[in-house]
């Protein structure tokens, strides 16, 4: 069968969303971008959007694999950092659910694929912290508005002996989007790839089938090896069940 991969999203109000009913107007919608599930699927993965009204640890007994996708910014006061200069709209609810999410999953042994803002957030889960905001604080940004998401722009060193090493190979061209990074890496946080100017945009944790990536494979259009890994540790975990 196969495994069951779950897909964190965001919540916005409705009004939001342009073409809705005004029916619609007071309530609130789940967003989850389609380019995650398709890369899931298409690496043999059955991917299912998560919703924030479920119980962390009940989907965590269900799941084969959780990716924890992009977004807004982890909100400062979870790592006891300060407010950048350009911190984009925080989303408590959803940054409650997902450390909840990730202690469930790390309890459990299910397989986690970090991506972007994912990938803060498991260095956050870990007791890390987060550069605020790169342009002020040393190290280069990429905003999404820079050149078209699916091109690689920039070049990501990863260690040898690493999972992702054995992936992509010391080397990758990534398409990072993302003006934060994990800073000081949390307890069993092993950096594992940084881009030239020494931004972190990899890391693994120790013990676990736990990695991320700070760049954004999802919308590349070729298949991506992560995804194929998120899968595959997946397919064995439930097997082992």
């Amino acid at each position: 069968m196969q495994p069951l991969i779950g897909i964190t999203g965001r919540r916005y109000a409705a009004t939001t969303v342009t073409g809705l009913s005004r029916a619609m107007a007071g309530t609130r919608t789940d967003i989850h971008f389609a380019t995650y599930s398709a890369k899931v699927a298409a690496a043999g993965g059955l991917p299912v959007q998560l919703s924030m009204d479920a119980d962390p640890a009940a989907l965590a007994e269900r799941l084969d694999g959780i990716v924890l996708s992009g977004g807004a910014d982890v909100d400062p006061l979870r790592y006891g950092g300060r407010v950048a200069p350009r911190l984009s709209a925080i989303e408590p609810e959803r940054d409650t659910f997902e450390l909840a999410l990730v202690a469930a999953a790390l309890a459990r042994a299910v397989p986690v694929l970090g991506i972007c803002r994912g990938a803060q957030l498991l260095n956050v889960a870990r007791g890390g912290d987060l550069v605020p905001d790169l342009p002020s604080d040393g190290g280069e940004a990429h905003p999404s508005t820079a050149w078209p998401c699916e091109v690689r722009r920039h070049r990501v060193e990863l260690v040898p002996g690493s999972v992702l090493a054995s992936l992509y190979g010391t080397e990758v061209w990534v398409n990072s989007l993302h003006h934060q990074a994990v800073a000081t890496p949390g307890e069993g946080v092993t950096v594992v790839g940084r881009a030239d100017d020494g931004v972190v945009e990899a890391i693994e944790l120790d013990g676990v089938e736990v990695l991320a990536v700070q760049w954004h494979p999802e919308l590349l259009v070729e298949p991506e090896p992560v995804f194929d890994w998120i899968v595959e540790r997946a397919a064995a975990r439930a097997t082992s069940r």
